[in-house]
């Protein structure tokens, strides 16, 4: 039986087996007044129902408190009221304490009181204790309020709201109140709701809580309330993503072992495990049924605090496991505030700061923009928004040691160009202290401090390219020594010295050039036009109508492109920075090079001269790195260049540094000749090398209307035979749509809608994996994750074991017969499977799991609040809608069928996600 309250003061009572109300049992506001005293009712109304209480020992009795702040126990087996507690202040929230001997009520004015149950006058006028916590002045409400006793004496009052209005009107707290020691928790969000885990088995004496669950509008945290000092549970699922605002993203595929216990045991020294047994994670989630992965994948997302946090991707849900901060390489305006926040900690109310979600950045500047990390040598990239480029290398142990810090000027020395925006971040000088993890090694500051565009890493040659939107630069990171530095500034790209966080762009400048761009095409429009004669045409058309069309291919419609002016605004931005060991000067001779691509269709190609150390010597030769330009291209429409990539003589993508060599990989074939792919927003278009002859061109923007936005080579593995590979390039339009092309043919493979054409930001934040998965953000917390393989698929697999009441055997035997299945994108499909009497599931519907043993805490399922009531018992049975309970309830045929399947006893089940 379930028992529902109303705004009109009225109780219904359900049966939850069938979901139809009890006839004769509805209770009436009218009912309770006449327990009432008269000058309590003053012809005033008893208000909605704010919360309902069931007793855990005595079903029968039901604790009701209305909004005008009544309370009544209803014995619901003799139909009155067995006690009535007179209360003047506006009721929020009610809890009854386990022996149902005490209640405690929540107010409006930020007061809670505790009224005594054992009492045999009725009714009650004036509560035991009545106190506003953090009084005297006006307070906001308390919106829920939990009472739970302790075996060793005292008890637990939790309770959420009812800070200082005037003060800290604004704050997200809950307060956890034990004998005399008082707690804030201040969270960064809204509250959702709160629970406690502990028995409700009803022949325990008391609660004996063990965690504190509460649940966040951006994240869920767990306190441990049986270790002093109530610290946070770590959470192995559902940890926030934006903690900070993410403003990057890269994939790491098939990361080596010993990488990957590095990394692992890295974030175990941030967050060092409780020592208490009570302390592990104590919300029961179900058993992961799905085979553990062959192979480990990583996804850093870079954030706006400067921090980038390291996630395991090998399986569904994305497990945290480490976090690298970047801020404490640099002076930030921050640290006044952190010193006058440290100097108020003993200020009232007792503030604790909890949860990782913090929305909010000390420097804007910090922002993380770009990311690269080599797997084989544990060395990383990390660029930001100020034109900070870091070198940082993995390390086991704590050091204490300064950084290198270099500058690389890519304008070099240009007249008539003035930085307007942002100032570069001071960096700290001498020794500073690094935990375990990855440390810095080389800051390399570029000038003017404009935010990184493109970032790549080259370990074998210690060599690290970055651009921006005024150039690019080559950084011999081993030696300390800048290669190269190049100004793509267009000379009327005056627009590019402001900066991103620049608000006085021109409006007048962006209006006069898009004038300009409308009359350039009228007038190449009229240019194009010919007068040719009416009879020749009339005479093609009637060929083209004769021609069969096996003998004669027709071409495919194509849009006119119009090609885009020189003197745009932004057109030195860097797009894309590439390393390959590749053929540039002459077809004989090979060597390492660097490509680069720009926001006008222009492409650099440098030769590079990096001298290699002596057999068996880690000394590096005191010879620098030298970059002569080999190769420069523009592309005829100046659409800009996405992604550059070098294919060798069979057409396969040259492996990563340390790929071949290390025996990791196929070594790439060097007999051949070498092709370059380019891929700008229009087209991909592939030349051979070192000549740089057009080969082969596929027109997206022409034949599909679209812009490309994310490119990348994925390997496609087949199905049925594992030794068969295909290396294809995975295209993402503006329209959210997923193209994939042969390489380096560059036919069309397959065309799949991914993401909504109306979710820029989804489609900016793509990133592709090399095995043809790929991951882009649905919301600002949350990612989604698509597959173009048949063979590489991450899909849940997963059980939930569930205890059903009797009355309910016969609901979970109609959903085992029709399962929901193909859902919504990213939602699973759910499948009950019915256990037999002896709590072993059947082998037919669970694949050989295991049924776990229920825990000794869990949920007590005896409250009903008007607010989300902590203790309510939740139903994991899927999405239930309203046609669901229609064919539930409309077939009477169906029901006697469910009649004679269902058992005496109540069964339990096992819900199977997949």
């Amino acid at each position: 039986m379930a028992a529902l309250g109303s705004e009109g003061g009225s109780v219904f009572f359900l049966d939850i087996s069938t979901l139809m109300l009890l006839e004769g049992q509805t209770l009436g506001p009218d009912e309770v007044l006449q327990s009432v005293p008269d000058d309590y009712r003053c012809g005033k109304a008893l208000g909605p129902v704010e919360s309902l209480q069931g007793h855990l020992q005595d079903p029968t009795k039901i604790l009701i408190g209305y909004s005008r702040g009544l309370l009544v126990i209803w014995n619901q087996a003799a139909q009155c009221a067995d006690c009535v507690f007179l209360g003047n202040q506006q009721l929020e929230s009610l809890c009854w304490e386990r022996s149902g001997s005490t209640l405690v009520s929540s107010h409006s004015d930020g007061s809670y009181a505790i009224w005594s149950a054992n009492t045999s006058s009725s009714p009650v006028t004036q509560p035991m204790v009545a106190t506003t916590p953090y009084g005297p002045f006006p307070c906001k409400a308390i919106n829920k309020i939990l009472w739970r006793n302790c075996e060793s004496g005292g008890h637990f009052i939790i309770f959420s709201g009812g800070m200082p209005r005037a003060s800290y009107g604004d704050r997200h707290c809950v307060s956890v109140l034990r004998a005399e020691t008082l707690v804030t928790l201040d969270f960064t969000s809204r509250i959702i709701d709160f629970f406690t885990v502990h028995s409700t088995r009803p022949e325990d004496e008391f609660d004996e809580p063990q965690a504190l669950a509460v649940l966040l509008e951006e994240e869920l945290v767990v306190l441990d309330l049986q270790t002093p000092g109530w610290p946070a549970v770590p959470a192995p699922y559902l940890a926030p993503l934006h903690s900070s605002a993410i403003t990057c993203s890269a994939h790491v595929a098939n990361v080596p072992a010993k990488l990957w216990s590095r990394i692992v045991s890295a974030g175990e020294q941030q967050s060092p495990p409780l020592a208490t047994s009570a302390s592990s994670w104590p919300i029961t989630g179900g058993q992961n049924l799905a085979q553990e992965p062959s192979q480990r994948g990583l996804l850093l997302t870079g954030h706006e605090d400067g921090t980038v946090r390291f996630w395991d991707a090998s399986g569904v849900a994305l497990r945290p496991l480490y976090k690298l901060s970047t801020a404490g390489l640099f002076q930030t305006d921050c640290e006044h505030a952190d010193s006058l926040a440290q100097a108020a900690e003993d200020d009232w109310p007792p503030f604790r700061k909890v949860g990782c979600f913090d929305p909010y950045s000390d420097d804007p500047r910090l922002g993380v923009q770009k990311v690269v990390l080599c797997k084989y040598t544990a060395q990383m990239v990390v660029a930001g928004t100020a034109g900070q480029v870091l070198v940082l290398e993995l390390s086991d142990m704590p050091s204490e040691q300064a950084v290198s810090m270099a500058s690389v000027d890519l304008l070099q020395d240009r007249e008539g160009f003035t930085w307007k925006g942002h100032e570069r971040l001071s960096p700290r000088t001498g020794p500073l202290p690094w935990p375990i993890g990855f440390q810095p090694r080389v800051l390399i500051q570029c000038l003017p401090p404009a935010a990184i565009t493109a970032v790549t890493l080259h370990t074998e040659w210690n060599l690290v390219a970055f651009g921006t939107s005024h150039g690019f630069g080559l950084f011999d990171y081993q030696r300390k020594n800048p290669v190269l530095a190049r100004c793509t500034l267009h000379p009327n790209d005056s627009l590019a010295m402001e900066g991103p966080l620049s608000r006085v762009k021109s409006l007048k400048k962006s209006l006069r050039q898009s004038f300009r761009r409308i009359r350039k095409s009228r007038v190449s429009g009229k240019k194009r036009a010919t007068n040719t004669n009416s009879k020749l045409q009339e005479a093609n058309a009637q060929l083209a109508e004769q021609a069969c069309p096996h003998d004669v291919e027709m071409t495919p419609v194509q849009r006119r492109i119009e090609p885009r002016s020189a003197d745009d605004s932004l057109s030195g931005v860097v797009r894309c920075l590439y390393f390959a060991d590749t053929f540039l000067r002459d077809a004989a001779h090979h060597g390492p090079t660097m490509w680069a691509g720009t926001n006008s269709g222009s492409v650099f190609a440098y030769a590079l001269e990096v001298p290699a150390a002596a057999a068996g010597s880690e000394k590096w030769p005191e010879r620098v790195v030298e970059a002569v330009l080999g190769k420069e291209v523009q592309l005829m429409h100046r659409a800009p260049v996405v992604a550059i990539a070098v294919l060798d003589g069979h057409g396969r993508p040259l492996p990563e540094p340390f790929e071949a060599s290390r025996d990791l990989a196929q070594a790439p074939d060097m007999q051949g000749g070498h092709a370059v792919l380019i891929a700008s927003e229009e087209q991909f278009k592939v030349f051979t090398l070192p000549k740089v002859s057009a080969k082969t061109k596929f027109k997206l923007t022409a034949h599909e209307g679209c812009r490309v936005r994310k490119v990348a080579l994925a390997t496609f593995t087949s199905v049925a035979c594992e030794d068969y590979a295909e290396t294809c390039l995975a295209c993402l339009t503006n329209l959210g749509d997923v193209h994939v092309f042969s390489v380096p043919g560059l036919r069309p493979q397959v065309h799949y809608p991914c993401i909504r054409k109306e979710d820029i930001s989804g489609i900016a934040s793509c990133v592709f994996t090399r095995h043809g998965q790929g991951f882009y953000l649905i919301s600002p917390s949350e990612f989604e994750r698509f597959s173009l393989s048949a063979r590489n698929i991450t899909e849940p697999l997963c059980s939930l074991d569930i205890s059903w009441p009797h009355d309910a055997a016969r609901a979970s035997c109609r959903l085992q017969e029709s399962p929901k299945r193909n859902q919504a994108n990213g939602t699973p499909g759910i499948v009950l499977a019915p256990q037999s009497c002896d709590g072993s599931p059947n082998p037919v519907h669970s694949r050989g799991t295991d049924t776990a043993e229920p825990p000794e805490a869990t949920l007590s399922p005896m409250s009903i609040d008007s607010a989300t009531s902590a203790d309510t018992t939740l139903d994991m049975t899927g999405d239930v809608t309203v046609e669901d309970v229609k064919d539930f309830l409309g077939s009477s045929e169906e029901s006697e069928n469910l009649k004679n399947l269902a058992e005496d006893e109540a069964r339990a089940c096992a819900i199977l996600i997949k």
